[in-house]
Parts: C-alpha cells; structure tokens; sequence
C-alpha cells in the first residue's frame, strides 16, 4: 500500500513538473500612463485636468510557469516600456515610462487551450520623461497594480492578451514651475492592453 501511494505520488510530481517551467516572453503594449494637471490659460488660470492619448510600448521578459492539475501560477519579470500623447494649450507631448513588472498570476485552464488569469503586478519605475519638461523623481519607485486576461497555450508557446490598471495614485511633480505650458503634475498610473508571445524552455 505505502509502494502504491509512493508510486503514484512520484507519477503525479512528475506529471506536474513535465508541464512546468522557465520561459520568455515579450510583446507589445498599449496603454494610457494617467493624467496630466496643468494650468489652462483659457480659463484665467484655472487647473486642469486631462486623460492621454494611448501609444504603443513593448515589454520583454522571463516567467516561471507551475501546473498543477488544470490550474497554473506564472510570476512574471518584465521590462517595461509605456508611452501616451497629451494634447494640452494647443501643444502636443509624449510622456514615457520605463519600469520593472513583477505580475504573480494565477490562472485556470477552462476550454481544451484556454486559460484565464488574474492577479497582482508589482512594479517598479525606472524612469519618466515628459517631452519638454523636467520632472522630478515619482513619490514612490514601488507601486502596485492589478492585471486579468486569457490566453491559449499550445505545448510550450502562448499567446495572451490581459488588461492591467494601477491601484494607487504616484505622481511626479514638474521642476521647471515657470514652463510656459503649464503643466504642473502628471500621474504614472497605467492604464493598458497588454499582448503577449510566450515560449515555455
């Protein structure tokens, strides 16, 4: 009896082990990275508020891929490049953020292929720059998002599509204070559509 349970739990642990492990990954982004605040001349002054324009990015990566019985737990590290376009006082500017992803997802196989995911994304920003203007460092490196998708998985190569949205406000504030634009603050919250190609080592 105790050879059985042994035996089929070294079958089950490898079965488990046969579908898991190391990967890369990489793709493209769109997304949204958060409001502007700046000073509208129009409106003698008064401060405004303004949504960007999506723009492509791009990510790449590795991940660790863990089945087990249908359901799996993927955490991710990605490279991280974002980027939206502001139409403000009759100007045009890209804002760009590069960061470190950390998303830790759990999913489940639902259809022959199909999977569906969710979880948190840890994230830490590298670096913001605003067309044409200073900014100042974020208020904090380390945020934390929430991302959920699906994707189809045939053998070792996936292919997903996810939406992610920042939890927390972090702004970054505008050095120059006289720029004749105006703007005073912008948000590095993301907003975005990510699309991903997996390869399984």
């Amino acid at each position: 009896m105790k050879k059985g349970i042994l035996a089929l739990f070294l079958i089950s642990t490898t079965a488990v082990m046969a579908q898991s492990g190391f990967g890369v990954k990489g793709g493209l982004n769109y997304a949204d990275n958060g409001d502007i605040e700046y000073s509208d001349i129009t409106t003698a002054g008064e401060d405004a508020i303004k949504g960007g324009d999506s723009k492509v990015g791009y990510h790449f990566g590795f991940f660790y891929r863990a089945e087990f019985s249908g359901f799996f737990i993927k955490p991710e590290l990605l490279y991280t490049r974002t980027k939206s376009s502001y139409d403000y006082n009759d100007k045009n500017a890209e804002y760009k953020i590069s960061k470190l992803d950390l998303p830790l997802l759990f999913g489940v196989d639902i259809i022959g292929p199909v999977n569906i995911f969710a979880g948190p994304s840890l994230q830490y920003i590298l670096d913001n720059d605003f067309q044409g203007v200073r900014l100042g460092d974020v208020e904090e490196d380390f945020t934390i998002g929430a991302q959920f998708g699906a994707g189809i998985q045939f053998g070792g190569v996936g292919l997903d599509v996810r939406y992610e949205r920042g939890l927390s406000k972090n702004e970054a504030t505008v050095l120059d204070l006289d720029n004749p634009e105006g703007l005073q603050r912008v948000d590095t919250r993301p907003s975005q559509l990510i699309f991903s190609l997996s390869l399984q080592l």
